[in-house]
C-alpha cells in the first residue's frame, strides 16, 4: 500500500498535468459513473489528503484512493499505455495529457462541499499545510491499550503513514509496534521521525529510512528484513502480522533487543 510520500507525488504529477485545463474527455469505467461526463469542465487542482486524492473541478471532486495495487499514470497525448486497458477505472484528456487511474481501490464524484463524506474521517495530515502534531497525539491516546502499531496505521490518528513507515519509525525510536499505546514514554518520538522521513523522501522516488542506496537492499533498517541480522546490534529481525482481522493483517518487521517489548 503506498505511503504518503508517494500520493503526494501522484497528486503533484496529477495537478501538473491536469490544473488550469479543459478536459476534452472524461471516462469512467466504473458502473456506477458510467454515464458521467465531465468533458468540458476545467480542472481547478488536484491535491492530497493523507493517503487519498481530490481532483476538484468546479462544483465536484473526484475522489479516489490507490489501496494496495492502484496507481495514476500520465502519457503525452496519443502515448501507449504501460497498463493494460481492462485496468483502467478513469480516464481524464485535455490536449496537454492524459491521466489515467488504473485498478483504484475507491473511486467516487461528490459535491466539494461534500468532500467531508470521504475525507473528513482522517487525522492531521503529515504532508499537509495544516498539519496539527498536538491533535494528532491527542487522537492515538484515545485508545491506550491498543497496539502502536495498529494505531499508527489508523488514518484517523496522523494520516499519511503506511507500513514501510510504521515499521521505520518504531525501530527507529526504540518502541515495540506491539507495545499498547499508553506504555509509549514519548509519542512525539514516534510522530515527529514520521514527519520529518515522509517530508524528506516526497521528492524523490526512492525511498531510504538508513541513508543508504535503496536499490541496493540498504535502504530499511527492519522493513522487509525477517531473519536477516539487525543492522544495528546483529540480532534477528522478528517479523510477525498485525491486524484487526485476517482482512487488514499487515507484515511488521522489528527487533526484538533494539525495541523490546511484548513478544
Amino acid at each position: 500500500m503506498p505511503e504518503g510520500d508517494t500520493v503526494w507525488r501522484t497528486a503533484r504529477k496529477l495537478h501538473a498535468a491536469l490544473a488550469g485545463r479543459q478536459l476534452l474527455r472524461s471516462d469512467f469505467r466504473v458502473p456506477r459513473y458510467a454515464t458521467l461526463d465531465l468533458s468540458g469542465r476545467t480542472v481547478d487542482e488536484a491535491v492530497a489528503r493523507g493517503k487519498h486524492l481530490l481532483i476538484r473541478t468546479g462544483d465536484l471532486s473526484i475522489h479516489s484512493h490507490l489501496k494496495m495495487e492502484g496507481s495514476w499514470q500520465v502519457y503525452r497525448p496519443g502515448e501507449r499505455w504501460r497498463k493494460p486497458g481492462f485496468q483502467a477505472r478513469v480516464v481524464h484528456e485535455t490536449a496537454a495529457a492524459t491521466a489515467v487511474g488504473f485498478q483504484l481501490g475507491l473511486l467516487d464524484v461528490v459535491p466539494r462541499t461534500r468532500e467531508d463524506e470521504v475525507v473528513g474521517h482522517l487525522g492531521p495530515d503529515l504532508l499537509g499545510p495544516d498539519w496539527d502534531e498536538d491533535e494528532a497525539l491527542r487522537r492515538l491516546l484515545l485508545a491506550p491499550d491498543r497496539p502502536v502499531g495498529l494505531a499508527l496505521l489508523d488514518q484517523r490518528n496522523p494520516a499519511g503513514i503506511g507500513n514501510i513507515f510504521r515499521c521505520e519509525v518504531c525501530f527507529l525510536a526504540g518502541v515495540n509496534p506491539l507495545a499498547p499505546v499508553g506504555e509509549v514514554p514519548d509519542l512525539q518520538h514516534l510522530v515527529r521521525p514520521s514527519r520529518r522521513l515522509l517530508e524528506a523522501t516526497k521528492e524523490r522516488g526512492a525511498r531510504s529510512t538508513t541513508g543508504g542506496p535503496a536499490a541496493r537492499g540498504t535502504g530499511y533498517w527492519v522493513y522487509g528484513r525477517a531473519r536477516q541480522p539487525c543492522r544495528r546490534c546483529g540480532t534477528a529481525v522478528a517479523y510477525t502480522q498485525l491486524g484487526n482481522t485476517e482482512l487488514d493483517q499487515r507484515d511488521l518487521y522489528y527487533c526484538p533487543y533494539c525495541q523490546p517489548g511484548p513478544a
